[in-house]
């Protein structure tokens, strides 16, 4: 059994105890053990309604495409939720977790309406990209906060939430529509002050190097246009 196969047996025998839901909910069609039948469960009730206003308010799209959220038990979105969200108004939770971190930096800063934000993306499209629509469409990221280092300057701290994902081997440069992905980054990646190098930026687009590409560029151009007044970026 690899990683996914045992956690989703963990979930599913946990499932009746923890959730008192059934599951058997919809996935891709089809009725799955390891997602709820009510997917609102999936959200720790105590920031389920903030959550969802958040969401709602921020115009955020939730994983995979939809107007709620997933009762998918290994989705990664709701994992970043309910072990981050929480702490949304916890300075002090906020301190102690960037300094684990790295030990450069000092303290949280607050960001938007809190000390972490969610489906963050930067405030003009990345690249050619035609959209800044949080949670899709664009490059965004799971959990997003704001640091201070130890000279007092802004640093952004972009953070990728993994939970089971895997993925195939093809290549994702050309989309299903036939646009040629490398044309929507060409520019910021042969800026020659571009934090990604490569002698050949074909092979960029597999993943998960292909998220990680975009999501250094996404911290490098915050801080050249001088979001937040930041100088640095940690990914």
């Amino acid at each position: 059994m690899n990683y996914k196969e045992t956690q989703r047996e963990k979930v599913i025998q946990s499932r009746d105890n923890i959730f008192r839901d059934s599951g058997e909910g919809l996935y891709r069609g089809n009725a799955r053990e390891f997602v709820l039948s009510n997917p609102m469960l999936n959200l720790w009730d105590g920031i389920r309604e903030d959550v969802l206003e958040y969401f709602r308010e921020n115009k955020i799209t939730w994983w995979p495409g939809q107007a709620a959220p997933t009762g998918h038990l290994l989705s990664s979105q709701i994992a970043c939720l309910n072990h981050l969200y929480a702490l949304r108004q916890r300075k002090d939770c906020a301190d102690s977790i960037l300094q684990n971190v790295s030990d450069t930096l000092s303290e949280s800063v607050f960001v938007d309406s809190g000390f972490v934000e969610f489906e963050k993306n930067g405030a003009s499209p990345l690249g050619k990209e035609k959209s800044c629509h949080r949670g899709s469409h664009s490059t965004s990221i799971d959990g997003f906060m704001m640091a201070r280092n130890k000279k007092g300057e802004k640093v952004l701290v972009l953070i990728e939430w993994k939970y089971t994902e895997s993925y195939p081997s093809k290549s994702l440069l050309l989309s299903d529509s036939g646009t040629n992905r490398l044309d929507v980054y060409r520019e910021l990646l042969e800026d020659p002050h571009s934090p990604v190098i490569t002698t050949n930026p074909e092979d960029l687009f597999y993943e998960p190097y292909y998220q990680v590409m975009r999501q250094t560029l996404l911290g490098w151009t915050m801080v050249r246009n001088r979001e937040y007044d930041a100088t640095d970026w940690l990914h």
